[in-house]
């Protein structure tokens, strides 16, 4: 059945007066709310609609009514007004982004952090690969006559490295040598065909140098294994403490802890445009009585990143979709992926 436009309207004040004050709304607020335009009686009429609709529920201990998971569904496909950034929104996404790009994990932490003390919800950021990273550059250090560093260069331009203990000794000009085949043969391709291709080279090499070649090759599957991983970082759990949803220590203890010790457990959807996941769309059963808002940005070199808001489904839709797409969009031209331009563009006038 579609809803009457004054229906809508009724729902739309009853949300967005239960995310302002948590608290159950009744016919007369919402009455004062629309200006005396409807009386009090065919508003609880509406009301009782809109409850045995599926919109609406009324708690046992208050007249007022709150809204389900199918009103704030509706709410956000069809009521919601799409928020702008204001100035002052926009200069704080922009100072939170201001940082040297030294490191990806820094950023993205700093990020996560960021976005959780706007919001004033939890946060986290998720990263992965569109594809399997592989190997950009190896080389090879010499410290004594029995060990080297294997230095590495994904195609992220991540630079890792480690002291390989070898067990047969490798003079010098062997491993120049073994550096040009890594180089040659080892570089650019997927970790199945590194192993491959490891394979194939046995035959046509020394022991030594097979044995040093396959130390190297190991570490660098275990390091392009680990780096294809997606990995994700949590902000902002105590943040939930703070919500009336939460007084309740063993509701607050269990959400906590699934974000603590599951967290790769969150929804992580395809790339596109923002996602909000209300109460039982959210698969996890931890996540039963919450919102997920879900925003992807482009880090660039093939990889994306997922940054999302935690919080109860008595959420601000329209600001958290806002400020978390200001933030992704932000993102994404730092890491230098769109239009050259600055970060977020300032609007004229607060708004």
């Amino acid at each position: 059945m579609d809803l009457t436009d004054r229906k809508k309207q009724i729902l739309k004040v009853v949300v967005e007066d239960y995310i302002r004050t948590a608290e159950p709304v009744g016919s007369k607020a919402i009455a004062a709310e629309m200006g005396g335009s409807v009386s009090s009686a065919t508003i609880r009429n509406e009301l009782s609609d809109l409850v045995e609709l599926g919109y609406l529920e009324q708690p046992h201990t208050s007249a007022g009514r709150v809204p389900s998971p199918k009103g704030y569904r509706l709410y956000v496909n069809e009521l919601m007004e799409r928020q702008r950034l204001s100035l002052a929104e926009t200069e704080k996404i922009n100072q939170s982004l201001q940082m040297k790009m030294e490191e990806l994990d820094r950023v993205i932490s700093q990020a996560g952090r960021a976005v959780s003390s706007f919001v004033n919800y939890p946060a986290y950021v998720a990263t992965a690969g569109k594809g399997s990273i592989t190997a950009s550059r190896f080389d090879l250090l010499p410290v004594d006559e029995k060990s080297c560093i294997v230095v590495m260069m994904m195609g992220d331009n991540r630079v890792k490295s480690q002291l390989l203990r070898m067990q047969l000794k490798v003079d010098r000009d062997q491993m120049a040598a073994l550096v040009e085949l890594l180089n040659r043969h080892f570089t650019g391709i997927s970790i199945k065909e590194m192993n491959q291709k490891l394979m194939a080279i046995s035959q046509g090499i020394t022991p030594q140098l097979f044995l040093l070649l396959s130390q190297t090759v190991n570490y660098a599957v275990d390091v392009l294994e680990e780096s294809n991983h997606r990995e994700f970082i949590m902000a902002g759990t105590n943040q939930l403490l703070k919500l009336p949803e939460f007084r309740d220590a063993d509701k607050a203890h269990e959400l906590m802890s699934f974000l603590a010790d599951d967290k790769e457990k969150l929804p992580v959807p395809d790339e596109g445009p923002i996602k909000i996941l209300i109460g039982p769309e959210n698969v996890n059963d931890a996540l039963k009585d919450t919102s997920v808002v879900v925003a992807s940005y482009d880090i660039g070199d093939d990889m994306r990143g997922l940054i999302g808001v935690v919080g109860p489904t008595r959420m601000d839709y329209a600001t958290v979709a806002a400020r978390l797409t200001g933030f992704a969009d932000g993102l994404t031209r730092l890491f230098g992926k769109q239009e050259k331009q600055e970060l977020p563009p300032k609007e004229d006038t607060d708004t």
